[in-house]
């Protein structure tokens, strides 16, 4: 699948990302329209590729809105209510033939793109299924999900997923946003510890704890605990829970240092992606 330009469309921030969301609809159509059967398992889910794409299809939608400024509910935010919620819409919407649903991906993507473009910059937040965000935090949310099942359809198809280093660093406005929303209170529980991220070629970024309270900057720690240089494309997808660290680790995925490095293992598993 190939990589998005800098160009923006729509005027949504950061650039490339307008570019980015189009492109990235495209490709999971592409991969959808060469499916001859859409009852496929999807690899480490409950899900077919119909039921994957119909979920796609329907989530462009709510984000579509979302960007309009119409008002939207979907489950609660957390994991659980998520979920629910995904099942309950899926139930209500038995569109599952690939060529359909690859159709609606795009229109939808673009409808989002066309909103986007609508709306005044001095607007504020909008209500989405993870919290308040405003527009280029949601343009992030809408790009980080497709790209979750465009490469769990791609997977599922035997076909050429579409998750790159470009748009994974285009996925950062949100998931440093999510991070603070979706850590484990558990696997935190009286955790104090410094991280620096950073993704190779490219972003960096910190995630604080203090006994358990967890800050999510741009900007590294002074004095990082744990530095963890990872490949970009495997930290998107340990990120979404797609990856363990230790197949990372394996892989040559992951480098880590620092005075604690022995932390790295533990910090994808600090958070339950919804």
């Amino acid at each position: 699948m190939g990589s998005v330009s800098g160009q923006n469309i729509g005027g949504l921030g950061p650039a490339g990302l307008g570019e980015a969301i189009r492109a990235t609809a495209e490709d999971i159509a592409a991969v959808l329209r060469g499916a001859a059967d859409t009852g496929v398992p999807v690899p480490g889910s409950r899900w077919s590729v119909g039921e994957a794409a119909a979920h796609l299809a329907q989530a462009n939608g709510l984000m579509a809105d979302v960007a309009a400024g119409k008002a939207r509910t979907h489950g609660d935010g957390t994991r659980d209510g998520l979920a629910v919620a995904n099942e309950r819409a899926l139930a209500a919407f038995t569109e599952r033939a690939a060529e359909p649903l690859a159709t609606m991906i795009v229109e939808q993507a673009d409808a989002f793109l066309e909103a986007a473009a609508s709306r005044p910059a001095a607007q504020g937040e909008l209500d989405t299924p993870m919290g308040p965000m405003g527009l280029d935090v949601l343009g992030s949310y809408l790009l980080t999900h497709m790209l979750g099942h465009g490469y769990d359809l791609a997977r599922a198809l035997g076909r050429p997923h579409m998750v790159d280093r470009v748009r994974v660093e285009l996925t950062l406005p949100f998931l440093l946003t999510a991070m603070e929303r979706v850590v484990d209170a558990a696997a935190t529980a009286g955790l104090t510890a410094r991280y620096t991220i950073r993704l190779r070629g490219g972003a960096r970024f910190g995630s604080t704890f203090t006994d358990g309270a967890i800050a999510v900057s741009p900007c590294p720690p002074s004095r990082p605990d744990c530095t963890i240089l990872t490949e970009p494309v495997a930290f998107f997808l340990m990120a979404l829970g797609r990856l363990g660290p230790w197949g990372a680790l394996a892989r040559g995925h992951v480098l880590a240092w620092g005075r604690k490095p022995w932390l790295a293992p533990r910090f994808p598993t600090l958070f339950t992606p919804p």
